[in-house]
């Protein structure tokens, strides 16, 4: 098609800085940059060798800089500091805080990264022992994308999981498909927008420049093509309300007589790349993620000043101290808490009570319209993000608002990913169903059999709930589910953390955070993200999927 008709670039970093982001004057830029990029090498002496040329060309750039000419420049700078904080190669961690240790000490003005940590709401000492991201995982991460990002290690909890998503988001951002690298790219930035996930939209600027994208675009939708302005409306019902998603939807994208035509293949890609940018949003803001060091927002040039010292997580002041509104009475409550989940899971396992099916839908019917408020007054997105949104206020709304006709109820045996998306996908997208299905049973079987202090433990009935309680917020319905056990085994807390991250996550909070599962570990919580993530995914694929497939009979 005249539109698509570019090459796809062959597979680089989804995530790294292009070189077009460089000024001509950083005279250092391209020797440096062959270095950087030679630290990749998974040969050790190779590595080692890009280590010494880093530095050498680091040096000299000090040693030859003249009064008034330009020092390093500011994206190099930028690198080393983010190899500084994330690198897990001890070696090159080490020397990049070294080079700009020395820059510093030779009057360039050198940055610093504003957060201690991947996470605002997890504390670096404490992720890093809780039980502690997978090295090896990490490692691989930086070889085989040139970065470790903090999706990537906070995921790193949880390497069985971590793994299938990097393979997933490699073949989907990166590996030969339907569409240039480049407008994936673009089109997971208009998806990030959607949720106002600064991080996301940065990230995936840097890709889409680095795939020789078009910098204007990133100004505006209005520059782009009319080919992918014509996605905005797909793009909002699926973010907010994807049960509104009919064929007419697809017709109007797909149908012969339609301007700027889409492939079914490549709509496909589409609503694969949109629906992950769109959950991974949710997990971006559950779980409080930080800029990367360099990104915007993510480092200064400022010396800190002792009020903007990070606090010690047992300061007095701290909201997770003992000292904090009396928290020898939260960890009291907070570990009766997990005594009486604990006693609710066993008793659901030993039920044998029989539920009619009328009683069933009456149960699903109640879950469904319970009233969880959510709104929190946020701040005004950036200007960065908000010119990539159309009808900025369209949102999620509760799929069945009291007092009104709710849309009918999809029932999970009418159409699953097991018996009907997986297959469309795969047909479609080839090994993209099977990533994804990949995807679904590990996150759905994941399991420590732990649970805060207790181990030893079946968590199936929990982990079940909560994939059930986000397919229902969406109106997706199991006939064999008892949504009974969903009151029983959420409390209203974690509900309303489930909800803001599922339904609106820009407004998730770090308090929302903290107030739900008090006891349990952070690496628990963000198991319960990764939850929350996939099931809201499969959930607004399905409705898409079954839109597709209704305008092919």
């Amino acid at each position: 098609m005249a539109s698509n008709g570019e090459s796809t670039p062959g597979p680089g970093s989804g995530s790294g800085h292009s070189r077009r982001h460089q000024s001509e004057s950083e005279s250092d830029a391209d020797p440096i940059a062959k270095s950087l990029a030679g630290l990749c090498s998974r040969d050790e002496e190779e590595r080692a060798a890009a280590l010494e040329e880093l530095s050498l060309g680091v040096q000299v750039c000090l040693e030859l800089t003249r009064p008034g000419s330009a020092r390093l420049g500011k994206q190099t700078l930028l690198q080393l500091l983010r190899l500084s904080r994330s690198c897990p190669l001890q070696e090159v961690q080490n020397r990049a805080s070294e080079l700009l240790r020395t820059a510093q000490e030779q009057g360039v003005e050198v940055p610093r990264a504003l957060a201690s940590g991947p996470s605002a709401f997890i504390p670096a000492k404490v992720m890093l022992k809780d039980p502690g991201p997978d090295q090896d995982i990490l490692i691989e991460s930086f070889l085989s994308l040139g970065r470790v990002d903090h999706i990537t290690m906070v995921m790193a909890l949880h390497p069985a999981y971590l793994s299938c998503f990097l393979r997933t988001q490699h073949a989907l951002l990166e590996m030969d498909g339907p569409l240039p690298r480049h407008w994936r790219h673009y089109i997971a930035i208009m998806a990030a927008a959607r949720h106002h996930c600064l991080y996301l939209v940065q990230q995936h600027s840097a890709g889409f420049l680095e795939a020789g994208g078009d910098e204007s675009w990133l100004s505006g939708l209005e520059h782009a093509p009319p080919k992918l302005r014509s996605l905005q409306t797909l793009n909002k019902l699926l973010a907010h309300r994807p049960w509104l998603i009919t064929q007419q939807h697809i017709q109007e994208l797909v149908c012969p007589g339609a301007e700027a035509r889409w492939s079914l293949a490549e709509l496909i890609n589409v609503v694969v790349l949109m629906a992950h940018a769109h959950s991974l949003s949710s997990f971006v803001w559950g779980c409080g993620l930080n800029p990367e060091p360099d990104h915007i927002g993510g480092y200064t040039y400022q010396l800190p000043s002792p009020s903007h010292l990070p606090r010690s997580p047992h300061s007095p002041h701290s909201p997770h101290s003992p000292a904090h509104e009396d928290g020898r009475q939260e960890l009291v409550e907070g570990a009766m808490e997990v005594e009486v989940l604990m006693q609710r899971m066993v008793e659901l396992q030993q039920q044998e009570e029989e539920c009619t099916q009328e009683e069933m839908v009456t149960r699903f019917e109640r879950e469904r319209s319970e009233s969880i408020t959510t709104a929190v007054v946020r701040g005004a997105p950036p200007d960065l993000v908000l010119r990539l949104v159309e009808d900025p206020e369209f949102r999620y709304e509760d799929f069945a608002p009291r007092g009104e006709q709710a849309p009918p109820t999809m029932r999970a045996q009418d159409y699953s990913w097991e018996d009907h998306g997986f297959s469309l996908v795969n047909r479609l997208l080839p090994d993209m169903g099977q990533l994804l299905d990949e995807k679904f049973q590990v996150v759905s079987n994941l399991t420590y059999h732990r649970m805060a202090m207790h181990e030893g433990v079946d968590t199936h009935t929990l982990r079940k709930a909560l994939w059930n309680y986000i397919h229902c917020l969406y109106g997706i319905r199991y006939d064999d589910y008892d949504y009974g056990s969903v009151n029983v085994l959420l409390e209203r807390s974690l509900k309303l953390f489930v909800k803001t991250m599922a339904c609106h996550p820009e407004q998730t909070t770090a308090r929302i955070y903290h107030a739900f599962w008090r006891h349990f570990r952070h690496s628990e919580k963000v198991h319960a993200n990764l939850i929350v993530m996939e099931a809201r995914l499969q959930a607004a694929l399905l409705y898409t999927l079954r839109a597709i497939t209704h305008y092919m009979r």
